[in-house]
Formats: C-alpha cells, sequence, structure tokens
C-alpha cells in the first residue's frame, strides 16, 4: 500500500480556502443518483452537496455502465456532527479542515438498478481495524468482484473530476482543501460552511 497524506498533513491544513459561495444542493430530487438514510440527521443535511460536486456526480453516474448507480451515503456534515465525530474517533485533525464540513466530500457506493448493493470489499465507513486495512482504496485483501466493482467507481468519480482520499475507498471530494493538495489547485474551493 502506498503512504497515505492525511488531511490533517500540514501541507493539506496550510492549503488557502476562496470559498466561490457555491449553494448546496440536496441530491434527494436529483435523478441521477440514489440517496441512502443510514447516516441521515433530522435537517436532511447527509444528502447535501455543494452545486459544483453534485454536477461532478451527474457527469460520473452518466459513465457507469449501464445497470449500475451511484448510491450516496453521505454528504454535507454540519460542524456539530463534525466535531462529534472527530472527538469519537480521537482524530488529530481540526473539524473544519474536513471536507465534509464544506459540502464538498461525498461517502458514495455503487448498487445495481435493482437495488441491491455492489461488492466493493468493506461497508461504507469501515474502520480500519475492523476489516484489517481492507477500506483503504489500494488494498490488496479483497475478492476480485470486489476489486472490479472499486475500478468502475473510480473511473467514473475520477474522469468526472472528484479525488479519492486513499484511507476510505467510498470518500470522494472536489473543491476542498485535499482536492487541491491532490490535484494542484492553488487553493480550495469550499471551505467550512457556517451552521
Amino acid at each position: 500500500m502506498s503512504p497515505i497524506v492525511l488531511m490533517n498533513d500540514p501541507r493539506v491544513v496550510g492549503i488557502p480556502v476562496r470559498d466561490c459561495g457555491e449553494p448546496l444542493v440536496d441530491l434527494r430530487h436529483l435523478p441521477f443518483v440514489d440517496v441512502d438514510d443510514r447516516f441521515a440527521d433530522p435537517e436532511g443535511a447527509y444528502a447535501q452537496l455543494r452545486e459544483g460536486v453534485s454536477w461532478r456526480l451527474a457527469r460520473a453516474a452518466r459513465l457507469l455502465p449501464e445497470g449500475l448507480r451511484l448510491l450516496v451515503t453521505e454528504g454535507y456534515r454540519p460542524f456539530d456532527l463534525q466535531t462529534k465525530y472527530f472527538e469519537e474517533h480521537r482524530s488529530p485533525a481540526p473539524p473544519e479542515v474536513a471536507p465534509h464540513v464544506a459540502g464538498a466530500a461525498v461517502d458514495i457506493t455503487l448498487r445495481a438498478t435493482n437495488g441491491a448493493e455492489l461488492d466493493l470489499g468493506t461497508p461504507v465507513n469501515a474502520h480500519p481495524a475492523e476489516c484489517d486495512g481492507a477500506c483503504h482504496a489500494d488494498a490488496g485483501r479483497i475478492s476480485a468482484t470486489a476489486r472490479r466493482n472499486r475500478r468502475t467507481l473510480t473511473a467514473a468519480l475520477a474522469t468526472a473530476g472528484l479525488v479519492n482520499y486513499p484511507g476510505q475507498w467510498w470518500h470522494w471530494s472536489y473543491g476542498d482543501r485535499y482536492w487541491a493538495f491532490v490535484t494542484g489547485a492553488p487553493h480550495a474551493r469550499y471551505g467550512a460552511l457556517a451552521t
């Protein structure tokens, strides 16, 4: 496995943000993606993403082979909820750096048009200790089917301009600090949204 640059890496945290002011879009009202409520919050933030990210998901959906659909499990995460997650996992990264609080990150998987979720090696949001590291994007200990499904997801999302956080095969983003780090952009397009 390749070394993972963490979101709290000073090279990521130090990237400036010039928020472009794009609004959040509720994905539940859009035809090109399915939204799962397993991580739903009462306000419905989980189903929202910045407009530019949702456009890229629309493009990725068109790139999928016939019979497959994108399944979003979580998008925007209000700051209070992100802080709670960081405290529960004792993360050293400041919550305001997390792409979810900017509406720039999406946790996503694949499903068949009949509704069956595809095998991608682990459940979405699997903890590395519980899955022996199989949640890493380049994990070697997954089935050939899971590897093929990950390649399909990666091809569509990367072609549409999103970047993967390699510690979590399901975590993709656009316009945040991590995206800027990976792509070499001079600044992030999206910063933490006020709640």
